[in-house]
Order: structure tokens, then C-alpha cells, then sequence
């Protein structure tokens, strides 16, 4: 299994990263080639993406800063991002996501998805002012 592994460092404190990106309503300012829309759909979060709706869930924990993932077609396959938001010793921040390439994703579509990310990155950069 491939994996990449992307890290950003910005100009806010982990406090600020962390809120921004452990609230899931946020999901569709940043992460834009991803997520539409986020909604309800009978007690359960589906994110709307550009090829249609996804079951997806967040797991996260302000005291370690991970914020983790997971997202698919079912709930019971969803695939894993790990994510975590780091304070840095300069009251900066870093946030550090790991893809996977899971079985159904080809070598394309892995590849489209490590560069959406690193766009998805400054888009997170623009919402905070962050540099």
C-alpha cells in the first residue's frame, strides 16, 4: 500500500489550526476538491463530494492535536486519514495528514489526491491569514 505523507507549517497557534480544522462544518472551506457540502442524513454526517456522497466521520483529541478521518460509501469500509496539528516552540503550528492509497483508488487517482492536497494546504493558509 502507497502512502504520502504532507506537513505545512503556519502562522497560527495549535489552538487556532486545531479549532479550524476539528470542526467539520469547516471541511468544505478547505478542503474544496473534497468536500461540497457537509450534512446531516438521518443522524449521520455525509460529506458531498464531487462524485457524489460519502459516509464520513472525525475522531479528534484537542490534548494530542490528531484529528482523524475517515470516510467511504459504507459505514462499516471507511478509509483512514490520520491527521495532527502540532504546536511548534515559535507559536506557530504544523499540520501533518497522511493518504493512503486504498485498494479501489488507482495510481492516478492517488496522485490527483496528493496534489489536491497540498492545494487543499493553502486553502487552510487563506481561511486563518495564516502565512
Amino acid at each position: 500500500m502507497n502512502s504520502h505523507t504532507q506537513t505545512q507549517v503556519f502562522s497560527v497557534t495549535k489552538e487556532t489550526l486545531f479549532a479550524f480544522l476539528s470542526d467539520i462544518q469547516n471541511l468544505p472551506k478547505w478542503a474544496t476538491g473534497f468536500a461540497l457540502e457537509v450534512k446531516d442524513v438521518d443522524g449521520k454526517c455525509k460529506v458531498v463530494t464531487p462524485e457524489g456522497e460519502i459516509f464520513f466521520r472525525m475522531e479528534s483529541d484537542v490534548k494530542t492535536g490528531i484529528i482523524d478521518m475517515y470516510c467511504g460509501s459504507t459505514e462499516d469500509q471507511l478509509a483512514y486519514f490520520p491527521s495532527r496539528v502540532l504546536a511548534l516552540a515559535d507559536g506557530n503550528s504544523a499540520y501533518h495528514l497522511s493518504n493512503f492509497q486504498w485498494p479501489d483508488v488507482t495510481d492516478e487517482m492517488f496522485a490527483t489526491e496528493n496534489k489536491t492536497l497540498a492545494e487543499e494546504f493553502e486553502n487552510i493558509r487563506h481561511q486563518l491569514g495564516a502565512n
